[in-house]
């Protein structure tokens, strides 16, 4: 909970009727799309590097290797602060934290574009790392004090339709910064636009119990149905929260089938424009334009597919985690990547993308959403979520680098997308067969359903 918010009153006050009476009792979305855009911005500065990797690699004489290990370094410390933001988000609060986070990021951003050398590159990406790495806890965070859990999985996907809709947005607006004012200048104009908006979110983010803009009817809404447990009897410690993940199979399950679908994820927003520029021999701003399509794709069809799990999903369903089938079945469509190797048709080509691409993007935000439902405790939803997003980020750390290995000794990105297929399938058995136990922290409760059942 932010500092302050826990001894200010509710109140029924709404500011500015006029612009906000047409969402009636829906005004909760403003905060969906607020995060939205988060993740647009964040993943616009994400892909910078990769569009203006051509650009950078000329004028430092890069090899693919170095290449991937620059595009890798990002991870390095993501990984390594998603679990520590989680935590500190969890004590700390949203409205200062995403702020503080959005302002370092978009610095490290700028510093790329002042850059000298490849070490100095590379400072720069750890820095972006740093403080991107508390977006994805903190929005799961935000989801979990505002959406009521029949809305979580639409939520969620609205969320993470930003880190479709962000390279979507971004690839051809780098591509086109590039080719009017050099890749230097994409760097500021795109961390420029993050401090701006962590200065915004500093200003108007509250806490629902604080929001001043939603009707009293709505408030009790989010407030009864926005999580399982009746209360929590104490607050857990940082040590008590970690221990008690380390200690969970299904935790462990989410976080490395999570790494396994979220290879192909990092293989793509790394080397995807570079991909269409090495093997289909394009420009950057085609190549920009054509990465573009798939992440568009992608981002506009979470939101359905996100809404139909909750539809399809009743209270007793989300419960016992039956959101894993369409988890396993979106990995499991994701390996249709595999067959780009055997395709030459930039149309068929494009078509596998976006199927894949999609399906990654379904699972990614339907396996968070998972890890929401069958958590128990919401003091450590930031936590939780850290701890899932590190096996993605590990497997992130790896598959750049493996990629420029791959790209250095074969001149192609054959092996790469066979090595990405096969770990979707595998992360597809793993959530179906082994996420079947609750995550519970602290003291085991009854829940709402529970009660209801017994009574």
């Amino acid at each position: 909970m932010d500092i302050g918010d826990k001894l200010e009153p509710s109140t029924s006050r709404v500011y500015g009727e006029p612009w906000h009476t047409w969402l009636g009792n829906s005004r909760r979305y403003v905060v969906y799309i607020s995060l939205f855009f988060l993740l647009i911005i964040n993943y616009i500065d994400r892909i910078n590097l990769s569009v203006a990797a051509g650009s950078i690699r000329l004028a430092y004489h890069l090899s693919p290797i170095e290449l991937g290990y620059l595009f890798s370094s990002y991870s390095w410390t993501y990984a390594l602060c998603l679990v520590p933001l989680g935590l500190a988000i969890d004590r700390w609060g949203i409205r200062y934290m995403v702020a503080a986070a959005m302002i370092v990021w978009s610095t490290g951003g700028m510093l790329t574009g002042v850059a000298i050398s490849f070490a100095t590159l590379l400072v720069a990406r750890l820095v972006l790392g740093a403080g991107e790495a508390a977006s994805l806890p903190a929005g799961s965070r935000v989801l979990r004090e505002w959406a009521p859990r029949n809305e979580r999985g639409l939520a969620t996907g609205i969320l993470n339709a930003g880190v479709y809709i962000g390279p979507a947005l971004g690839a051809p607006l780098v591509g086109w910064l590039i080719s009017d004012w050099g890749w230097r200048a994409s760097f500021y104009v795109t961390g420029l636009i993050g401090i701006v908006f962590g200065v915004l979110w500093l200003v108007f983010y509250r806490l629902p119990e604080r929001a001043q803009w939603i009707c009293d009817g709505e408030r009790r809404k989010i407030l009864t149905e926005r999580d399982y447990a009746v209360a929590i009897t104490e607050r857990q410690s940082s040590r008590m929260i970690l221990k008690a993940l380390l200690r969970s199979p299904t935790m462990w399950v989410l976080t490395v089938s999570h790494g396994c679908i979220g290879y192909t994820a990092f293989l793509l927003i790394s080397w995807l424009p570079r991909y269409f520029e090495v093997s289909r021999g394009v420009d950057i701003l085609k190549s920009s334009g054509l990465t573009a399509v798939p992440y568009f794709i992608a981002g506009i069809l979470l939101v359905p597919i996100s809404k139909l799990s909750d539809r399809l999903i009743a209270d007793t369903g989300l419960r016992e985690g039956r959101r894993r089938n369409l988890v396993a079945l979106n990995m499991l469509a994701a390996s249709s990547i595999l067959a780009i190797p055997y395709v030459s048709n930039i149309s068929v080509i494009l078509a596998i993308f976006s199927l894949s691409l999609t399906c990654v993007a379904s699972a990614l935000s339907l396996n968070t959403a998972l890890a929401n439902d069958l958590l128990r405790g919401s003091e450590a939803s930031g936590a939780a979520i850290g701890f899932v997003l590190t096996g993605g980020n590990v497997f992130g750390i790896i598959a750049p680098i493996v990629t420029g290995y791959i790209v250095a000794a074969t001149n192609q990105f054959d092996v790469a997308f066979t090595i990405a297929g096969v770990l979707a399938a595998i992360g597809a058995i793993m959530n179906f067969m082994f996420t079947r136990k609750a995550i519970y922290i602290g003291p085991v409760q009854r829940d709402v359903l529970e009660l209801k059942s017994a009574e």
